[in-house]
């Protein structure tokens, strides 16, 4: 599995921030199914495309669709969440990333509503879901590219008439211990009835939150546990959990990535948390990393030319 592959970088990721990296498996057909711009996007096909799509300050006037995959993609006719609702608030407005397909719209707005049933919850604080047409970021996720992942606060809405001014300032709570082996105090029953709701959507393909949150819900579920295989641990997301949505019905030129292993990921999630607790000894010869390139136009599947270039 991907985890044991991981294990020997663990002290390095575990520094990443939030999502600054990519909580994907790739799906080994992506690269067969989407052709790319490549060479058809002219004088710009060599531009780093964080700088052309962070540029756009709206959706394109396209039919809603995603393209790509989670990290390598775009989405056609995005939607934005609405600042405020009766159940929600879009958190650092300043970003205009509360754009996205419009099943995370819906998907969104539903769960806020079931996370105000909760003792103690409002609704929802909204953070990161992706740019006006999706696309690499100028900053932060390599994910949130296609309009299908947004980033859930784990601060519990009470205030729903927070000012644009007062959502750049506040900032949501962390919910670990012990380097993300364990929840702190913070955590809340509460907390696990979101995810649970989140979770049994099914458009929700899966969920990132730290390991320590996932171990703990194990350990507290008692009834249905089919849920919690689509809880996947992760570096970081202790500040909020990472909801990601499959492909919408009939989508073509969207590429959902592989489904996760079979069975509640428990034992797992416990693997995680034993090797944050007793890092195993690092790799006297690791393998030599090749520095990352910012993805470029030509890298994006060719119906990202049209969505850049629409109205």
């Amino acid at each position: 599995m991907i985890f044991s592959r991981l294990l020997t970088g663990i002290t390095l990721a575990l520094a990443m921030t939030a999502c600054g990296g990519t909580p994907s498996e790739p799906n080994p057909q992506a690269s067969q199914i989407l052709p790319t711009i490549g060479s058809s996007g002219g004088a710009l096909s060599n531009v780093q495309a964080k700088k052309l799509f962070g540029a756009k300050s709206g959706g394109s006037r396209q039919s809603p669709a995603a393209f790509g995959s989670y990290a390598k993609g775009c989405v056609a006719g995005a939607q934005q969440l609405p600042e405020t609702g009766p159940t929600w608030q879009a958190m650092r407005l300043s970003r205009n990333r509360n754009w996205a397909h419009p099943e995370m719209i819906d998907f969104v707005k539903n769960l806020s509503v079931k996370a105000a049933r909760q003792p103690g919850w409002n609704g929802i604080y909204v953070g990161d879901m992706s740019q006006p047409r999706g696309g690499p970021m100028l900053s932060g996720h390599a994910s949130h590219q296609m309009g299908l992942d947004a980033d859930i606060w784990m601060l519990p809405a009470q205030s729903l008439t927070l000012s644009r001014a007062e959502r750049e300032k506040i900032s949501s709570i962390s919910m670990r211990r012990a380097k993300g082996a364990y929840v702190n105090s913070s955590w809340t029953r509460q907390h696990h009835e979101v995810l649970k709701a989140a979770a049994s959507d099914p458009r929700v393909a899966r969920i990132f939150v730290f390991p320590g949150a996932k171990v703990q819900m194990c350990a507290d579920e008692k009834g249905d546990r089919s849920w919690l295989r689509k809880i996947r641990p992760w570096f970081g997301h202790h500040y909020h959990f990472h909801v990601r949505l499959s492909c919408p019905k009939n989508a073509r030129g969207c590429v959902d990535q592989a489904a996760p292993p079979a069975g509640d990921g428990c034992a797992d999630a416990r693997q995680w948390q034993a090797n944050i607790l007793n890092p195993p000894p690092p790799n006297p010869n690791p393998p030599k990393r090749k520095p990352k390139r910012a993805l470029i136009l030509a890298d994006l599947p060719a119906q990202c030319q049209s969505v850049l270039e629409a109205n």
